[in-house]
């Protein structure tokens, strides 16, 4: 058993494409024509980190609830997370590529962290290992 893939709804399936392979170095696994349960077009776009198996489905907001929901998927908590081997070389790439934390970086007992969002405001943890 293995978690294959988690959803985070975003406004516009290019522009979310372009900040995770672009700003956070993902590989775009998958971008195909598929349809909605009722028959309406969207796409099936599939982003991971490098050498990960667990991916995330941009799925582009439908209708007023979802569209609510873009950038806060888990009601303004950190809700995913993303661990490098390299701490600092990850920060000083994502911040030079516009990346916006929301927090420096810090020490915990589980290693450095720093809180960033995406391109659509959900908040994430970037983790190193410790110092």
């Amino acid at each position: 058993m293995r978690l294959e893939l988690i959803t985070i709804v975003v406004d516009d399936y290019d522009r979310a494409i372009r900040y995770f392979t672009e700003a956070l170095g993902f590989d775009l696994v998958e971008d195909s024509p598929s349809r909605t349960n009722d028959g309406r077009p969207k796409r099936w776009v599939v982003v991971r980190p490098p050498g990960a198996e667990t991916g995330i489905l941009l799925a582009r907001a439908d209708g007023d609830r979802q569209a609510a929901s873009v950038g806060d998927q888990v009601a303004g908590r950190v809700g995913f997370f993303l661990r490098v081997d390299d701490f600092d070389a990850a920060y000083a790439r994502m911040s030079a590529a516009g990346v916006e934390f929301v927090t420096g970086p810090r020490a915990e007992p589980y290693g450095r962290v720093a809180v960033f969002l995406d391109v659509s405001g959900n908040r994430w943890d970037l983790l190193g290992p410790a110092e």
